[in-house]
């Protein structure tokens, strides 16, 4: 079972009050029924097809015809058909889905308040949403539609709810999408799909953690080579001062931190000076340390000028 069906068949089990159940009723026909001269809906999850069928009759008093059928591609699995025959006009007038023989948007005064938005929205996702399991690669979530302005709908209601989607052409379909996992998260327990809430929390959490603790492994890993390239940088400056016998100009307290710079080769700066503070009488912080290392590159830089002159 996918994650997407998971999710759907936990929203099946909701219970609605009638004005959200005319709303996701709304949303689920529009993106998923054929009208001609019926209404037929193909549905592949039976939790869905049994809440839109009770939905059908609870709402219409009407005749609702189910087919399963058996579909033999890769493997087998059923499909749910629902036909209407009875009250078409009408049913299409009264869920906001067309005028005359015209499709239309629904209007301000179908969805009138964020419950109603809410249920519209869930019914939509039921029909054609799907959410990536959060285990896999990405966080994704899709609701895809065959006309530019209801997708340009779908992404106007989820920012009237607090949630920020983006649409755009895919073939010959337009895709709603959201890839921002505490968006998703929210939309998923909006919908009331409490344990699927909780499955992607857990494993958004861990993913986290996981990202966190690598972003400080590499860190580290990154601070420890650039202390091992800064103590052989070191190391190579003192070999420069003994081979061009430049070691006798400097001072006493400069010469303590050389020597200890070649016992010590791969620690920091920090380290270093802690040591020396610690066996030495000559108590120095991290600047100072560093500080005599910029006096050591000065002298040679100083010596190399003047041998170039030469």
């Amino acid at each position: 079972m996918t994650y997407t069906t998971r999710v759907k068949e936990e929203i099946s089990k909701t219970s609605l009050n009638d004005n959200e159940k005319i709303c996701e009723l709304s949303g689920f026909m529009r993106f998923s029924s054929s009208i001609k001269d019926s209404i037929t809906i193909t549905l592949e999850n039976a939790s869905v097809t049994r809440r839109i069928y009770t939905h059908l009759k609870e709402i219409f008093n009407i005749e609702v015809k189910i087919t399963i059928r058996n579909q033999r591609r890769f493997r087998i699995k059923q499909i749910y058909i629902l036909e209407i025959k009875d009250k078409i006009p009408y049913i299409l007038t009264f869920l906001n889905i067309m005028e005359g023989k015209k499709k239309i948007l629904p209007s301000e005064f179908f969805l009138t308040n964020n419950e109603e938005k809410t249920a519209y929205l869930r019914g939509v996702f039921l029909a054609s949403g799907t959410i990536n399991d959060p285990a896999s690669s990405g966080y994704h979530f899709e609701i895809v539609t065959n006309m530019n302005r209801e997708a340009i709908y779908i992404t106007k209601l989820l920012k009237e709810l607090g949630y920020n989607a983006k649409h755009l052409k895919r073939n010959s379909k337009y895709m709603v999408y959201i890839k921002n996992a505490e968006v998703i998260s929210e939309l998923i327990r909006l919908f009331s799909a409490t344990n699927a809430y909780f499955y992607f929390e857990d494993i958004r959490i861990y993913r986290d953690h996981k990202n966190m603790v690598n972003r400080l492994n590499n860190c580290e890993i990154a601070n420890q080579e650039k202390t091992i390239n800064t103590g052989l940088k070191q190391l190579d400056e003192i070999k420069y001062l003994k081979s061009h016998d430049l070691y006798s100009l400097l001072d006493d307290t400069t010469k303590i931190v050389l020597d200890y710079r070649e016992k010590y080769p791969e620690t920091s700066l920090k380290e270093l000076a802690d040591i020396i503070s610690m066996e030495t009488s000559y108590i120095i912080g991290k600047s100072g340390v560093n500080h005599h290392f910029i006096k050591v590159r000065n002298l040679i830089k100083k010596h190399q000028e003047n041998s170039s002159k030469d």
